[in-house]
């Protein structure tokens, strides 16, 4: 593509009315798509603009076929990430997306999930984490927190949730990100990796619901400042610093994290870990997705990056290998094969 034909933000944004409740943190998050898909199609061949497909199931995040100009599919509730697999694996060519919600995807739709991150299937699967059921006004959800009290658990909770990242991880998974409705930037980047990796991605982006979940992530990320104070945004290669001051810092004893204070007790920048997104081991990379304010920072960014082959590769790969011995090309030779009669 010629430097006068990169694509622009205006041509990944659909004529829809977008329509969901002022204020929502799904607007942050279209925005931040918006300005991900060109930055993908410009940098990569491959990508171009009728490349791209999006897959939704039921829920607030599922009306996001709409809303961008691309290949679209609004699927049922829960089956997101089974009809993208199918069409990933028709079409190993597309760059193919799944927006879903934690009612979407770790409920109904919980089995779909967890396989397509095993057979780590090359698709990106946005999460949107608001703790509850928008769509259907207000029922906790998989991620609600103990004890919440909504229209469903009128007296609290009495169900431990999921950590989107945990259940990533324990499926075997390769890449797992977290970002902040709110921080654009942060998201789009974290798409644009997503983007990059060869498997399932998946992106888990905390979003508030200002109607029947408002404020959820108050404790951390309510304003900026406390952003800067209770999250760290890691990247890989560099040292897990964080704070409004960039003063505070994660370092490793035995098999904890700690957080600790720069030039307190002798703790200089050296002491902190280096995040490694790449390591096989999950080992820190689960300790970095449990973290929770405000005892620890909560972990964003890229928190696990590694390679291993993926299904629709291998599903291609057997098919080549097994069409190349075959016998027979097609249902003509094989109607036509082996014994044969006419009846008269």
């Amino acid at each position: 593509m010629s430097e006068q034909l990169k694509y622009t933000p205006a041509d990944f944004k659909s004529d829809q009315e977008v329509k969901w409740c002022p204020g929502c943190g799904n607007y942050a998050i279209l925005n931040s798509v918006i300005k991900a898909l060109p930055e993908i199609a410009n940098a990569d061949k491959r990508y171009k603009h009728e490349k791209f497909a999006f897959v939704s199931g039921i829920g607030c995040s599922s009306r996001f076929p709409y809303y961008v100009n691309t290949y679209g599919f609004h699927g049922i509730h829960g089956r997101a990430n089974a009809i993208a697999t199918g069409v990933k694996v028709a079409n190993p060519r597309l760059s193919v997306w799944v927006t879903t919600g934690d009612g979407d995807s770790m409920a109904i739709g919980g089995n779909h999930f967890i396989h397509a991150i095993r057979r780590n299937i090359d698709i990106n699967i946005l999460l949107f984490n608001n703790e509850i059921y928008g769509l259907t006004k207000g029922q906790y959800s998989p991620t609600s927190d103990l004890g919440k009290v909504t229209k469903t658990s009128p007296f609290g909770t009495v169900e431990h949730p999921f950590t989107p990242g945990e259940l990533v991880l324990g499926a075997r998974g390769t890449f797992f990100a977290r970002s902040i409705d709110m921080e654009v930037q942060l998201t789009k980047d974290c798409m644009v990796a997503a983007a990059r990796h060869d498997g399932t991605s998946v992106v888990e982006i905390l979003q508030n619901c200002i109607i029947f979940n408002d404020g959820t992530f108050n404790d951390f990320a309510e304003d900026r400042e406390m952003r800067e104070e209770r999250t760290i945004s890691l990247k890989h290669g560099e040292r897990m610093i964080f704070g409004k001051n960039r003063d505070k810092g994660l370092i490793q004893v035995g098999n904890k994290l700690m957080v600790v204070q720069i030039g307190v007790g002798g703790i200089t920048e050296e002491d902190l870990l280096v995040h490694n997104a790449h390591e096989p081991n999950p080992g820190v990379h689960m300790m970095l997705v449990n973290m929770k304010a405000p005892t620890y920072p909560v972990a964003l960014g890229v928190i696990r990056a590694v390679e291993d082959t993926t299904y629709d590769f291998n599903v291609c790969e057997q098919v080549d290998r097994v069409r190349a011995k075959r016998a027979l090309n097609n249902v003509d030779e094989l109607l036509r094969s082996g014994a044969t009669w006419e009846v008269k």
